[in-house]
């Protein structure tokens, strides 16, 4: 079956920092490989260009969370493959760029049954250049939460308004200390707040105290991109975000301009450690910016 590669365009550009190097230079995907984690109980994460995928292996079949980058699917499908050699019986994307939802097409037409928020599938399905084919689509949509059960525990989704994008999705594998939480979680950088993608500063902060709340010491975080994060992760970039926001706050309320904001370099204190190619100190800037000024 032939698959439409679509929306292959800055969702590719987001991911470069997470390759370690600050150079403006694609990655060779024919030479990449996935890294595969086994987390225990049948749980696993695959690493490879775009979001993290988690995989849950178990009597009843294969349940996977997210799915790359377009032009990996058939890595994608490989690196489950390596896992087992059943088909993947389920699929749920935590929002719905391209980055997470790359393989849809192909697993849908090996008998994956999509799952996502009711947003996801709206705007994947919009009319534009990012419009998906419409075997891609999720097949199944929530507004609030949905539960699995499936492998011998509960999968459970639950939907934080309007953080990372207003389709989001964190997943929980009940009882196994395990989570699964999109791009709610950019483990050690400046996450991308899509404010056009109805993302906003103040429900991506709720967001992940909802997430600090879920978790606890010894839980074992898939982060949207980057590396395995736990409880302390999470706690370090609230921290960090809630002080940007207050710091930001107060130059807008003294009348500051978007230009005068950004001259006063307010969150040059989190350069060296929080910036990324993507989501540069400027941009994160930017981002807050437009966040606490949006309709006034």
């Amino acid at each position: 079956m032939k698959i439409i590669f679509k929306r292959i365009t800055t969702q590719l550009v987001l991911l470069l920092g997470l390759c370690g190097t600050a150079a403006a230079q694609m990655p060779d995907l024919d030479a990449l490989e996935f890294r595969t984690t086994d987390l225990g109980h049948g749980i696993y994460m695959l690493q490879g260009f775009g979001g993290n995928i988690g995989v849950s292996i178990g009597d009843d079949g294969v349940f996977v969370v997210d799915d790359d980058i377009p032009p990996l699917t058939p890595k994608v499908i490989a690196a489950i493959g390596s896992l087992t050699d059943r088909p993947v019986d389920f699929l749920i994307n935590t929002h719905w760029h391209g980055d997470h939802t790359g393989a849809n097409q192909a697993l849908a037409a090996s008998g994956a049954v999509i799952v996502a928020h009711d947003n996801v599938r709206v705007r994947m399905a919009a009319d534009g250049p990012k419009q998906s084919p419409h075997d891609a689509l999720p097949v199944i949509t929530f507004s609030d939460n949905v539960t699995f059960h499936f492998n011998g525990i509960e999968i459970r989704a639950s939907h934080p308004e309007n953080a990372h994008t207003d389709g989001d999705s964190v997943i929980q594998f009940i009882g196994l200390d395990i989570v699964h939480a999109g791009d709610v979680m950019f483990n050690g950088f400046f996450p991308f707040i899509d404010l056009d993608s109805g993302g906003s500063i103040e429900g991506y902060i709720t967001a992940l105290e909802a997430l600090e709340q879920m978790v606890g010491p010894d839980t074992v975080i898939i982060s949207g991109h980057g590396p395995i994060a736990n409880k302390a992760d999470v706690n370090a970039k609230l921290a960090m975000l809630k002080d940007s926001k207050d710091i930001v706050s107060k130059l807008i309320e003294e009348g500051m301009s978007l230009e005068q904001v950004k001259a006063a370099e307010p969150l040059a204190k989190y350069h060296a450690d929080w910036e990324w190619q993507f989501i540069t100190t400027e941009r994160m800037t930017e981002t807050f910016y437009r966040g606490l000024t949006a309709g006034e």
